[in-house]
């Protein structure tokens, strides 16, 4: 038996039902250390890392409230401007991706993480250059569009049709990793922190360097990964167009994309921030980052990598567990909401809840809970996109798609919230929203989700 026979009896990659590359010619997988280097789940473990060492501490920062540098009102601007930005890039990032290439695009994209997270220490030194920060968020924007493309269409295109669930799990896993860690140090001096995430920062800009090219890249059951596209910068824009006409079920898919950041911006700052002390709220995110690494797991891996059950009904599985997710969150959450506005705890001497306090440990679940849901939202809106294509030029479009929808909808709720929005009003509209993402998104899992993928859905 070939080692790549025998890759496939251990990951189970050669379910045929599951296998969309049957018609697909076979290679061998490299040996030794290069069969180490080049094995999928090796690259989407350093894809893991390139975002534990970027987005995480950016997740870290953020947690930190903005590494205890910035006022308010700059953060708020800040991450206004990082959300427009990315969800105007976002659009064309696919475009990028296909021109330059995955690994220029993700180094491209790491670039702009570390000017942000410096722009607060620039803050420090100059406590008036709050405008600074303001602008290296929108930079961010546009960078992050990039990389968030780039990870998209790796992530989705390496593993086999069986494997999907898993990889995205192994990648979220780590890349939550960030924000445990930035919760864990949430009690340390600041200042100190936020130097220590500009130098993970600057070794993430440096990684994409060591991954390997995906041209070279063969899958665990001998197909190799499509080879990306290099065509010009005016074919690659018409193919944003191309990939709607050819794939027009991904547009049921966009109200669940607008939904999959605009819950934050409720838990952090209504929930967390409205309730809590700063001692209670730095051991909640710890507690909401961790749970997502296990959510993302539990979903991805028992659920929609489940190999004694046909991809169809795994995705039927997937749909009905985050639904039911939904409201059993949202319902304990509204029993909290109703008893608390944003007059009441934002007035001077407020009470809030401390860890040892009664009434703590029931309020923690809830963030623990909500962890688990946007970790499975996150995994099972990946692992849609992944069912409809293996292709990493297609995918790129796709990941583009989602990250500028999503960060659409971040940047609207978050202006609401700035603007003192209602707890009330953000809460229902965030309820109102991931049902409705939900519900749009069954008829593209009824119609457009197959046991495996078609040769014609591999390309755009």
């Amino acid at each position: 038996m070939s080692d790549g026979q025998a890759e496939v009896e251990k990951l189970g990659g050669s379910s045929s039902e599951d296998s969309g590359s049957q018609r697909a010619e076979i290679f061998e997988r490299p040996a030794g250390w290069r069969g180490v280097y080049y094995h999928p789940i090796t690259q989407v473990s350093m894809l893991g890392f390139v975002c534990f060492m970027c987005p995480g501490m950016f997740n870290a920062v953020t947690g930190l409230g903005g590494g205890g540098q910035v006022s308010t009102t700059d953060s708020s601007n800040s991450n206004a401007a990082v959300y427009a930005t990315l969800a105007f890039f976002g659009f064309f990032a696919g475009s990028v991706n296909n021109v330059l290439g995955p690994r220029r695009t993700l180094m491209l994209g790491t670039w702009g993480y570390s000017l942000y997270i410096a722009s607060f220490l620039a803050v420090n030194i100059h406590p008036g250059a709050g405008n600074f920060v303001v602008a290296a968020g929108a930079i961010l924007g546009a960078c992050a569009a990039f990389l968030w493309t780039a990870q998209g269409s790796l992530m989705m295109s390496y593993p086999t049709e069986a494997q999907k669930g898993m990889f995205i799990s192994i990648f979220w896993a780590i890349f939550n990793l960030g924000g445990v860690v930035g919760s864990a140090v949430a009690f340390g001096n600041n200042f100190k922190s936020t130097i220590g995430f500009l130098i993970l920062t600057l070794i993430g800009v440096f990684l994409p360097l060591l991954m390997a090219d995906p041209d070279k890249m063969i899958r665990t059951d001998g197909t190799r990964v499509n080879e990306v596209r290099h065509p010009s910068w005016k074919t690659e824009f018409f193919s944003l167009f191309i990939a709607l006409k050819t794939d027009p079920w991904i547009i049921l898919l966009f109200p669940m994309f607008i939904a999959s950041n605009y819950f934050y911006t409720w838990q952090f700052n209504d929930y967390n921030g409205g309730l809590f002390t700063i001692r209670a709220r730095g051991l909640n995110n710890f507690m909401y980052w961790t749970s997502q690494i296990f959510g993302s797991i539990f979903i991805g891996y028992f659920i929609l990598d489940q190999k004694k059950v046909r991809r169809r009904v795994r995705a039927f599985c997937g749909w009905i567990l985050v639904f039911f997710m939904i409201f059993v969150v949202h319902v304990w959450a509204y029993f909290y909401q109703k008893t608390y506005t944003r007059p009441e705890e934002t007035a001077r001497g407020a009470y809030k809840i401390d860890i040892y306090d009664s009434n703590y440990a029931a309020h923690v679940w809830l963030m623990i809970f909500y962890g688990f849901l946007d970790s499975m939202w996150q995994t099972y809106a990946y692992w849609l996109m992944g069912a409809m294509s293996n292709d990493p030029a297609k995918l790129a479009v796709f990941a583009g798609f989602y990250k500028s929808l999503q960060s659409a909808g971040a940047a609207s709720v978050w202006a609401a919230d700035g603007a003192s929005a209602p707890y009330m009003n953000i809460f229902l509209s965030t309820w109102c929203l991931t049902v409705a993402g939900m519900i749009f998104a069954a008829p593209m899992v009824y119609v457009r989700v197959t046991d495996h993928t078609e040769i014609e859905d591999e390309v755009l």
